[in-house]
């Protein structure tokens, strides 16, 4: 009587996807780690360096899975190229780490604000404002049903550290297609570029 045996390699074959994903939550830490795009959950904004972050965490987590798959599996020799994807998987963990904390150093000090009310289907504008000695800047973000704005839409200076958004020092107008936002100064702090802005999410 012949017993059939199934190979380890189908074992290995159905967790090829563990890596897969892996790398591939690694190649978006590191895509959100050194961008601009944000977030919006539930209300709450996520920057990038957060978004970086929560990626960073979850690669382990898989990979930590791939070995309890592997561990039923029968010991092989690895193949010649299985350093290759260690490694890259390492330079990719370094640099996603890299730029997510430089991120959340960037970040230190900077207040946002989801604006009200929401535009068409849902379009929502996300502010990011921040000072630095006599200097301030803001930028706009116009949020889809998504969740997520992948670069600012709008930005201003202004002086003195002036946050025109955390004073409500603007207009936000929208009408059927998009919104105009415009942000004013004060005689002592004025705001440059201040607009009027554009902004939609299609």
């Amino acid at each position: 009587m012949v017993v059939e045996q199934r190979r380890p390699r189908d074992r290995v074959g159905r967790s090829a996807p563990y890596p897969v994903v892996a790398t591939a939550c690694l190649v978006l830490a590191v895509a959100a780690g050194w961008s601009t795009i944000l977030l919006v959950v539930l209300g709450h904004v996520v920057p990038g360096w957060a978004v970086s972050a929560f990626l960073l965490a979850l690669s382990p987590a898989l990979a930590r899975a791939l070995a309890v798959r592997h561990r039923a599996t029968v010991d092989r020799a690895a193949p010649w190229w299985a350093p290759l994807p260690r490694f890259v998987r390492v330079l990719l963990t370094v640099a996603a780490a890299v730029g997510s904390a430089l991120g959340a150093l960037d970040d230190l000090g900077a207040d946002y604000h989801v604006l009200r009310p929401t535009g068409p289907h849902g379009c929502t504008v996300v502010v990011r404002e921040t000072s630095f000695l006599v200097a301030g800047s803001g930028e706009a973000y116009a949020v889809g049903p998504t969740g997520f704005a992948w670069r600012s839409s709008a930005s201003w200076t202004t002086d003195d550290g002036y946050r025109p958004i955390a004073t409500g020092t603007y207009d936000l107008n929208w009408t059927r297609d998009d919104g105009t936002l415009t942000v004013h100064g004060t005689p002592t702090d004025p705001v440059f570029t201040g607009g009027p802005h554009t902004l939609t999410c299609r």
